[in-house]
């Protein structure tokens, strides 16, 4: 927890940009199976990747928005804990959008969506936002010292 002389570390940085890829996919897909999966009858990666399952028009949209929402709050609690760093939280948040527009975009294809640029504008945003104040508020505690008494 103490930063001295950073030394910039490639493979940490990969690594906890995986880890962080895979809990936010890993609680969105929770919440998808809790709010979603109710409502239809068979899961699929349609919720996940495809822009036109965003969408306000009906129950099952607004639950899938609910559900990236919440994962993105979750992915702030993440971060505390993978990331450490305030001043890094933006990068990290950033990355994992931008890692999931491409892969939308490999799945199906350029979103269109106004909802879907809104909805993952505003999951960026909470990300960050809530992740640097969480680590902030970590990084301004303050440091235990104990005080030893001599018994002399």
């Amino acid at each position: 927890m103490f930063y001295g002389a950073v030394v910039w570390d490639p493979w940490l940085i990969v690594a906890q940009i995986v880890c962080l890829q895979c809990l936010y996919y890993l609680t969105l897909g929770v919440f998808l199976s809790f709010l979603v999966g109710i409502r239809v009858s068979r899961m699929s990666l349609v919720y996940f990747f495809d822009f036109a399952s965003v969408t306000t028009s009906n129950v099952t949209g607004w639950y899938v928005i609910a559900s990236f929402l919440l994962s993105s709050v979750a992915g702030a609690g993440y971060m505390l804990y993978l990331i450490e760093r305030a001043k890094k939280c933006l990068d990290f948040s950033a990355t994992l959008y931008i890692i999931h527009l491409f892969i939308c975009i490999i799945y199906g294809g350029w979103p269109s969506s106004i909802t879907w640029w809104v909805v993952n504008g505003t999951g960026v945003a909470v990300m960050a936002l809530l992740g640097e104040y969480l680590c902030i508020r970590r990084e301004l505690r303050e440091i235990p010292i104990t005080r030893y008494r001599s018994n002399v």
